[in-house]
């Protein structure tokens, strides 16, 4: 097979105040036609600086030598003339957050027609239609003809993903690149989109330069793969032997740090002794909560769901998009409407209570959202941010809150150098870290975490649920954890909640559900999720798609 993509001895590098620093260090590899290659590594590893710097949006700054070429072309270098002559037409690019990347305000079919034409400038409008059309089939989108007059917001986030995918594939290029595609995905979903790519792949013979920290999807679908650390290429290899004999003390760190499901701690474990029944901190009984109005319909967004979290107990909350849990987590602090039910959390019924009694009761529940660098203040410090708590509701002293903040970063890993810095100076991993502090820092009952840690690098995530798990070991509080990751749940969690439609489809231990679910949703949300050996995972994808067609 011919090479589609070649990268010899790349280097780039930025001036960050008077000193040069090497974003990506003599990186080479190949891709070749048809293959797919996964390009891992942690964040700053140079991964997606290697797939900019190949698509020629290097940010501002960035100095690059050695050799890119696409086939027989070298593109280190070129002209912003050559890289539109190429971009699209031999190598294409789909991004991670697919709401981001899509223009809001403008249809699919607008988009995916702005695409074809860019492919093919002498189209007219049937032709442009159909080839839209056509697209959209190939990506599997449902009904593609009704879907070409939708907006962006209109589609789930796999659908807006498959968009991206088709608009991607609109001039037939060689070489696909796609940057983190399935992160913010739930498994099923990411289980389609992954499926897609396969099929494209082989219907098309279309190359895939895949840049991913998921270990489960590298195994489910990468021919290759490359490691990257610190800007350097420390392993190559097939999947199978990367998987099976790391070479690389990096990449046997990496595999190591990957959740697996069979893992699981229960609280008897974890403290020593079997509590009959820990009081409830949070107990949601037969909730419902609707959107909408007369005009344009109600939506039961949750469907009588009845659960409860107990002191010292981490209870995961798990399901598709769409499938009530974040929905359940705002109303626990009263930032959704409850229809009827209620969420009683530590003695207060939020359904009924006044605004002043709701706003002691959120004394008592720390938050930590799914992207910290939007939930922290990008004005404020790390220490104004751990701080802000401890002065605006418990009303400290100047001098109990410096000692207070400097313990909460000691907690979470951080030491007092971080204390002047801002969030834009600190990494996924290290703002989670911050936002964990500013959760605990008024000794929470309740911690409800949404998301904690799906878009972090898998050693990254590792680091963060380990100080999850000893402050809340240390500290006690009940926890509602929020997530789509089946193995993340059964690493940390003593019982998960599976939602589905709005409903409760099961409930128990993990031990119990993730072991022997039985429920078809929860067998199917299993089945989905990818593991990080190539051989189980081709046997687990077999038996999933089995199923699918029986």
């Amino acid at each position: 097979m011919s090479d589609v993509l070649t990268v010899e001895h790349l280097t780039v590098t930025f001036d960050v105040d008077g000193d040069e620093v090497r974003a990506v260090d003599d990186a080479s590899f190949t891709v070749a036609a048809g293959e797919v290659v996964a390009v891992v590594g942690e964040s700053g590893s140079g991964k997606s600086m290697t797939a900019m710097t190949a698509m020629g949006i290097a940010p501002d700054g960035a100095r690059a030598s050695g050799s890119i070429r696409l086939g027989d072309l070298e593109v280190l270098g070129a002209d912003e003339r050559t890289f539109r002559a190429v971009r699209g037409r031999r190598v294409s690019m789909i991004f991670q957050d697919p709401s981001a990347a899509l223009n809001p305000v403008f249809t699919v079919g607008f988009q995916l027609a702005e695409a074809v034409r860019r492919a093919d400038a002498a189209a007219d409008r049937p032709t442009v239609r159909e080839r839209s059309v056509e697209l959209l089939r190939a990506v599997e989108v449902p009904e593609p003809e009704r879907r070409l007059g939708q907006y962006p917001h209109e589609l789930s986030g796999g659908q807006c993903q498959r968009v991206m995918i088709a608009m991607a594939l609109a001039a037939d290029p060689d070489l696909l690149i796609a940057d983190e595609p399935t992160t913010a995905l739930d498994v099923t979903v990411q289980a389609e989109v992954l499926d897609v790519l396969r099929a494209l792949r082989e219907r098309t013979g279309t190359a895939i330069l895949l840049i991913t920290h998921d270990m489960g999807v590298v195994a489910d679908i990468a021919d290759r793969v490359v490691v990257m650390r610190r800007g350097r290429v420390v392993e190559t290899g097939t999947a199978g032997a990367v998987f099976a004999a790391p070479a690389a003390d990096y990449t046997r760190e990496l595999l190591a740090a990957v959740p697996r499901m069979g893992t699981s701690v229960g609280l008897e474990e974890r403290v020593g002794s079997a509590p009959e029944a820990p009081s409830a901190v949070l107990d949601v009984r037969h909730l419902v909560v609707e959107y909408g109005g007369a005009l344009r319909g109600r939506f039961r967004a949750v469907d009588d769901v009845s659960f409860s979290v107990g002191r010292g107990e981490i209870v995961g909350l798990v399901g598709e998009s769409g499938s009530g849990k974040t929905t359940i987590g705002r109303a626990a602090i009263g930032l959704a409407p409850i229809t009827s039910g209620s969420i009683v959390v530590e003695g207060t019924d939020v359904a009924v209570a006044r605004r002043a009694a709701r706003r002691e009761m959120r004394r008592h529940v720390g938050v930590v959202f799914q992207n910290p660098l939007r939930s922290l203040n990008p004005r404020y410090t790390v220490g104004q941010t751990v701080a802000e708590p401890l002065r605006q509701i418990l009303r400290l002293p100047a001098a109990e809150v410096e000692s207070r903040v400097e313990r909460l970063l000691d907690d979470v890993g951080l030491d007092g150098g971080f204390r002047e810095r801002y969030p834009h100076e600190l990494s996924g991993g290290q703002r989670q870290r911050v936002a964990i502090a500013r959760a605990v820092a008024l000794d929470p009952a309740l911690l409800i975490a949404d998301e904690p840690t799906s878009a972090l690098d898998v050693s990254v995530q590792a680091r963060v649920l380990d100080v999850f798990r000893e402050l809340q070991e240390r500290l006690g509080f009940a926890c509602l954890f929020v997530t789509h990751d089946l193995a993340v749940v059964d690493t940390l969690c003593d019982r998960v909640v599976v939602l589905h439609g709005g409903r409760v489809v099961e409930e128990g231990t993990c031990d119990a559900i993730l072991r022997d679910p039985q429920d078809p949703y929860t067998r199917r949300l299993i089945q989905a999720a990818p593991v990080p050996d190539p051989v189980e995972q081709a046997e687990r994808r077999t038996a999933r798609l089995a199923s699918l067609s029986s």
